[in-house]
């Protein structure tokens, strides 16, 4: 019987049961190639050069359009300037004010003394 204990004591630590314990499967690192970094670095390079160029080309428009806008803005005071002054020109060029002008001056009108000249 006192060997009963010393073979309960290696039973216990036996167990044909159990499997041999295994590394646990590690995930392999995905590492990328010198060509991949390569194109990813090139792709980056291509991304922000064609970000650049459209900041730069909107920038150039906003400008370009702030131009047109005050152009435009000077025209149309000026087209107001011209029509404006196309009036007074046609208020002064009346037959009428011409006529009293001449009277101002001394002129009168002698139709007797009027001589009609023809062009060839």
């Amino acid at each position: 019987m006192g060997n009963l204990a010393y073979k309960v004591r290696q039973t216990e630590n036996y167990q044909p049961n159990q499997t041999p314990t295994t590394r646990p499967n590690r995930k392999q690192k995905f590492r990328f190639t010198l060509g991949e970094k390569l194109l990813g670095i090139l792709f980056s390079v291509a991304v922000i050069f064609c970000a650049i160029h459209i900041i730069s080309n909107q920038v150039s428009i906003y400008h370009t359009n702030i131009e047109i806008q005050q152009i435009e803005s000077s025209i149309s005071q000026q087209t107001k300037t011209n029509n404006d002054l196309y009036v007074q020109v046609q208020e002064l060029s009346e037959y009428e004010r011409l006529w009293e002008k001449a009277r101002e001056l001394g002129l009168v009108l002698n139709k007797n003394n009027v001589k009609v000249v023809q062009g060839n």
